[in-house]
């Protein structure tokens, strides 16, 4: 694979508590995405966070990994619904880290065994990047399928 590179932009006004910020991506698939401190450690309010951007890189990488495992086993997927749910959490003398990523994984996938569906997510699992880079942040990362 060759090397990958992508960008964001933050914005941010005024002081922590009471600024504000949006997000851009370099490639224009989103624009004017607001976050805020508030919104972020609070209700989000229609507003993004970086922990749900991250949720959302990791269970679109999942999904692609997993969509590759299945495919290259003979039984591509049918669906595949990939949800993720990352934890910030307070870590004594540590200050706020990324604790853990919880994904559920719902897959319609004709003519593959349980067993083979299982191996697959274990191997997407095993080379995801986000889920590697949360592992070696020392996140717990926990997958399991739900349908």
């Amino acid at each position: 694979m060759p090397k990958i590179e992508r960008d964001a932009t933050a914005h941010w006004t005024g002081n922590l508590a009471r600024g504000a910020g949006s997000l851009e991506a370099g490639t224009g698939a989103f624009d004017d995405l607001p976050y805020s401190l508030p919104t972020r450690f609070g209700q989000a309010e229609g507003r993004t966070s970086p922990e749900e951007l991250l949720a959302a890189a990791h269970a679109g990488c999942l999904a692609m990994a997993l969509a590759s495992e299945l495919t290259s086993a003979g039984t591509p997927p049918g669906t595949l619904d990939v949800r993720c749910r990352i934890t910030l959490d307070e870590v004594e003398g540590r200050g706020h880290l990324i604790v853990a990523s919880d994904v559920e994984i719902s897959t319609t996938v004709d003519g593959a065994a349980e067993d083979a569906i299982a191996a697959a997510i274990a191997q997407a699992n095993a080379g995801c990047v986000y889920s590697n880079l949360l592992r070696d942040a020392g996140a717990r990362v926990s997958v399991v399928r739900t349908g």
